[in-house]
C-alpha cells in the first residue's frame, strides 16, 4: 500500500479489484503487450505519472506498468469519472493515487499538482492536464521528464499550440492520433458508450427522436452512427464545409445549429471547443430537450448562461439536471455537462480501451528506450506501434492478414 496517497476509502478495495479483474479478462491485447514488451526491464524504476479517467480500465494499465517495475502515480482527469473503489484497489496494489470522486475544484487542482510534484519521468496525459500545469507552474521539474504521450483530441490541440510557442522541452507522442486509437476509441468507443449512457440515464426511447450531433470529427462520426443505429433521425452541425458534405453523403441531415436547435430532441456535443451550444440555442429549444456532452470539457455548452436564463433548477433524475426557463420550457442537462459516457456511466467498452491502452503502454515503453534521441515537441506515434497493436488484436481473433507476394510488392514500388 502507498501511504501518501489521497483516496476516499481504502475499505472499498475489494469491489475495485472485482472490476479490474473483469477488465483483465477482456483485455488480451494489453496483456500481450505487457508480456512481450513491458517485461524487458525498460520501465524498471521509472517514475510514471498518469492522468486519465480513473476507472477500472485505466487501473489495469497502471497495474501493468507497476508490474513492469515502474513507480506509478495516477490522478483523475475529470472530477466525476473517478471511481473510489478503483482508487482503493490501486493503492492496495502499490500504485500511488491522488483522486476522489466529485472533489471540489480546489481538491481536483491539488490532486493534479501532487501528481506533478512526484517529478515524473514519463507522463501519460489526458487533455494535457499535467504537461500544461508543469510548464506553467512547476518549470523546475521539466528537466526530470524524458517524454509524454497524450490521450485526447483536446489535449493534442493544446499541445500543438504549446509546441508552436516553443514551450514543450521534451518529446510528446500524440497517442490520440495513432490509427489504433482514434479510429476505434474516438469513433466506436465514444459513439457506443455515449449513446448507451444517454439511453440508460434518461430511460427514454431514442427511436424516432431528432438527435443533433455537434461536430463531425471522429467523435461526431461515432455519435451519429450509433444514434442512427438506435433509430434516431440524425442532424449534424459542423463548421467545416467538407465534413458537412461528408455527413450529408453518409445520409444524415445537415443544417445550421440555430435551425437545429428548433427541431432537436437530444443534443450531443463532441467538438473539443467551447460554447458550441449557447443561450441563442437554448432560447429556441423545445420543452424537454436533452443536452449531453461527449467532448473533453464541460464548457462545450454554456452552462453558466443556461443557469442565468433559468428560473429554477432541480434534479429530475439521477445524473439529470432540469432547468426551467421563464416561459415554462424545461431543458435537461446530463452529468452536469461533463463527459456523459464516463461521468454518468463506465466509459468505453473494455475491448476498445484494450486497443487504446495498448498504444499508451507501447508509447511509454518507446519513450523509456528512445526519448533521448527524439526531438522535443509534439510528434506522431511510430507506425510500428500501430501495426503491432493491430497484429496482436488479430492474433487474439484468430485472423491472419493477407500477405503480398513479391510480384505484388514489386508492382507497388514501380511506376512503369
Amino acid at each position: 500500500m502507498v501511504r501518501d496517497s489521497i483516496i476516499k476509502d481504502p475499505s472499498l478495495a475489494p469491489e475495485g479489484h472485482r472490476k479490474i479483474a473483469w477488465v483483465a479478462q477482456h483485455a488480451p491485447v494489453l496483456r500481450a503487450i505487457a508480456e512481450r514488451r513491458l517485461s524487458d526491464g525498460s520501465l524498471r524504476g521509472r517514475r510514471v505519472a498518469m492522468t486519465i479517467h480513473l476507472e477500472a480500465k485505466t487501473a489495469y494499465l497502471a497495474i501493468l506498468l507497476r508490474e513492469a517495475g515502474a513507480e506509478v502515480t495516477v490522478s483523475g482527469s475529470n472530477p466525476l469519472s473517478t471511481q473510489d473503489e478503483v482508487c482503493a484497489a490501486l493503492v492496495d496494489r502499490g500504485v500511488r493515487v491522488f483522486a476522489t470522486h466529485d472533489p471540489t475544484p480546489e481538491e481536483f487542482e491539488g490532486y493534479l499538482m501532487r501528481t506533478i510534484e512526484t517529478a515524473p519521468e514519463i507522463i501519460i496525459d489526458d487533455g494535457a492536464e499535467l504537461v500544461s500545469r508543469m510548464v506553467l507552474h512547476r518549470p523546475e521539474l521539466l528537466q526530470s521528464v524524458v517524454g509524454a504521450s497524450e490521450e485526447t483530441t483536446t489535449g493534442v490541440i493544446k499541445l500543438r499550440a504549446m509546441d508552436e510557442e516553443g514551450v514543450l522541452p521534451f518529446p510528446v507522442l500524440a497517442a490520440n492520433d495513432a490509427r489504433m486509437k482514434h479510429l476505434f476509441d474516438n469513433r466506436y468507443g465514444t459513439g457506443h458508450s455515449s449513446i448507451a449512457s444517454i439511453v440508460s440515464n434518461t430511460n427514454l426511447f431514442l427511436s424516432g427522436k431528432v438527435v443533433v450531433v455537434m461536430g463531425f470529427g471522429w467523435v461526431g462520426r461515432g455519435l451519429a452512427r450509433y444514434a442512427d443505429g438506435m433509430g434516431a433521425r440524425v442532424v449534424v452541425c459542423e463548421p467545416d464545409p467538407v465534413k458537412l458534405i461528408e455527413a450529408h453523403a453518409e445520409g444524415y441531415e445537415v443544417m445550421n445549429s440555430l435551425r437545429a436547435a428548433e427541431v432537436g430532441d437530444v443534443f450531443i456535443t463532441g467538438t473539443g471547443n467551447l460554447k458550441v451550444l449557447g443561450t441563442e440555442h437554448f432560447e429556441r429549444m423545445k420543452d424537454g430537450a436533452i443536452l449531453a456532452n461527449a467532448g473533453h470539457y464541460d464548457h462545450e455548452f454554456d452552462l453558466a448562461g443556461l443557469r442565468e436564463m433559468a428560473v429554477s433548477e432541480r434534479e429530475a433524475r439521477a445524473n439529470i439536471t432540469e432547468y426551467e426557463l421563464p416561459d415554462g420550457r424545461r431543458l435537461h442537462v446530463l452529468a452536469q455537462g461533463r463527459l456523459v459516457n464516463i461521468a454518468a456511466a463506465d466509459g468505453h467498452p473494455v475491448e476498445i480501451m484494450d486497443l487504446t491502452f495498448a498504444v499508451q503502454a507501447l508509447c511509454a515503453h518507446h519513450l523509456a528506450n528512445h526519448a533521448a534521441s527524439m526531438r522535443p515537441g509534439l510528434q506522431p506515434v511510430p507506425r510500428e506501434i500501430d501495426e503491432l497493436v493491430a497484429r496482436i488484436k488479430l492474433d487474439t481473433m484468430g485472423v491472419e492478414p493477407e500477405r503480398l507476394t513479391e510480384e505484388q510488392l514489386a508492382y507497388l514500388r514501380s511506376w512503369r
